[in-house]
């Protein structure tokens, strides 16, 4: 989801949420600030303002991650060529994803 899709949904008063997890941080005073107004303007709640930029955040940084070419095949194009794996961030990422995700909805082990 992009900034302007948020920004769209707020409009529409939409709010999304399955399931949480609840932390507590520290903002600077300008941030603070700042998430207030977004609140105030699209007469969302300031949790919600917070969790969705987050999200939109976080799936920007998942995007960013450079493939990197690793040495295994593991499968091939619609044209025959060889897919590599990705020896980059993002399968690490992705592992850790899993793990803490796991462990937040308590399904860690139960498999």
């Amino acid at each position: 989801m992009s900034i302007k899709q948020l920004l769209k949904d707020w409009e529409k008063d939409r709010a999304e949420w399955s399931g949480a997890k609840r932390f507590s941080l520290q903002l600077p005073v300008r941030e603070a600030a700042r998430l207030e107004a977004l609140a105030e303007m699209y007469g969302q709640d300031v949790n919600t303002v917070f969790a969705d930029l987050l999200r939109v955040a976080l799936d920007e940084v998942e995007r960013q991650f450079p493939y990197v070419e690793g040495a295994r095949v593991i499968a091939e194009d619609e044209f025959g060529d060889p897919v590599f794996e990705d020896a980059g961030p993002m399968p690490r990422f992705m592992q850790l994803t899993a793990k803490y995700q796991a462990q937040i909805d308590g399904t860690e082990g139960s498999e």
